[in-house]
């Protein structure tokens, strides 16, 4: 034991006859990176500091916004647009200065991933995109750390171990086996249109982090080679198995230069559209030309876009409508997040090939986003 200070810290999981000093110590020299300090990283933060994990790493290169304050209960009104893994681990470290906090704020590549997670036994997946996932997984899978995956949407999440070997059944699966294949990003919804109940990702996220301390202490079963999925309406759980995909092992990056070489974004179908526009490309559009600008967003939907004139037509309507409607030679379509404003683009062009009409890249989202960060910058 570090100090009486220590003891008294974690004296009720020490007394734990499955744990004890020795599982205590053992989570003092543990080193576990959370990817993503959003609705799971910060259940988890908080619980694995709690716990006493000796060195936590928090890879997060977002801002805190309003509507991340529903589920992610480590920020308050007054961080609103701080760097969110400076901001949890500066809360963290507050709460539990005995443990080593390591700030990564920046994105995960396929040129950064394999450095900064070889510096840690276990990996967290907070994240909330496919590509980022399936990079995760092939950089644990490479360096032989244990990945703890977890998901949420709407009422459901899932929870499960990657990378470990189950001595029982000499098996060892990873992201690959259970999503050979991603799904297309224009018929995938994300918590940013599909919406998530609040304390969904608490649950979860808690969830992740039991399986990170199960492992280090070396007690119970963790999720080897399982997922754990939960229904937070009816209370429902239930567990079924990952199998190895041969079929998929070819896929897989096997050495560094394989995997620094592997295109994630085209792996996953996320990939400039011919058609889209970036945001700052579109701000130079609208302030110095005269265009239609189209919401296709449902008319119950946030956030509310007060910032410009457009007009709004719901892509369920959209169809119909667009015909009645008085446009100029260029439109700007968009949506929440720019997957359902292709869908309109592809149907001005049908109707009106003679029209210029793009699409909002990253949609409304990444648009206050990015208008947010040039306020702080300024």
């Amino acid at each position: 034991m570090q100090n009486e200070n220590s003891y008294n810290r974690y004296q009720r999981q020490i007394i734990l006859k499955e744990l004890g000093n020795d599982g205590q110590q053992k989570l003092f020299k543990a080193k576990v990176l959370v990817v993503g300090a959003g609705g799971l990283g910060c259940p988890a933060l908080q619980y694995l500091a709690a716990a006493g994990v000796g060195t936590i790493g928090v890879v997060d290169f977002d801002i805190v916004e309003l509507s991340n304050l529903q589920r992610q209960t480590l920020y308050n009104i007054d961080d609103i647009g701080k760097y969110k893994a400076i901001t949890a681990i500066q809360k963290l470290q507050a709460f539990n200065p005995e443990i080593n906090f390591i700030p990564h704020c920046l994105k995960l590549t396929n040129t950064n991933a394999l450095s900064i997670i070889a510096n840690y036994d276990i990996v967290l997946d907070g994240t909330d995109n496919f590509a980022t996932r399936y990079l995760i997984n092939d950089a644990c899978a490479i360096l032989n750390n244990p990945l703890i995956y977890g998901a949420i949407l709407r009422f459901e999440g899932q929870v499960g171990v990657f990378n470990c070997l189950d001595k029982e059944k000499n098996l060892q699966t990873n992201y690959r086996d259970l999503f050979p294949e991603p799904p297309n990003p224009s018929e995938v919804l994300s918590c940013n249109e599909a919406g998530v109940l609040g304390v969904l990702p608490g649950i979860i996220g808690t969830l992740q982090a039991t399986e990170v301390l199960k492992i280090i202490t070396e007690i119970g079963k963790p999720l080897y080679n399982k997922i754990l999925s939960y229904n937070v309406l009816n209370n429902f759980f239930y567990e079924f198995d990952v199998s190895i995909n041969k079929n998929n092992q070819s896929i897989i990056p096997q050495t560094k230069t394989e995997f620094e070489n592997f295109n994630y974004d085209w792996f996953c179908g996320i990939k400039k559209q011919p058609n889209e526009i970036s945001i700052n490309d579109f701000e130079t559009l609208r302030v110095n030309e005269n265009i239609t600008i189209i919401d296709v967003r449902e008319y119950d939907e946030m956030p509310v876009v007060v910032e410009f004139e457009h007009i709004q037509i719901p892509l369920s309507l959209f169809e119909n409508k667009i015909s009645n409607q008085t446009l100029t030679n260029k439109i700007v379509v968009f949506c929440q997040s720019g997957k359902r404003s292709l869908q309109a683009l592809k149907i001005i062009q049908e109707k009106s090939p003679a029209i210029q009409v793009f699409s909002l890249q990253g949609g409304i989202e990444a648009w206050k986003k990015h208008q947010l960060k040039n306020l702080i910058n300024q």
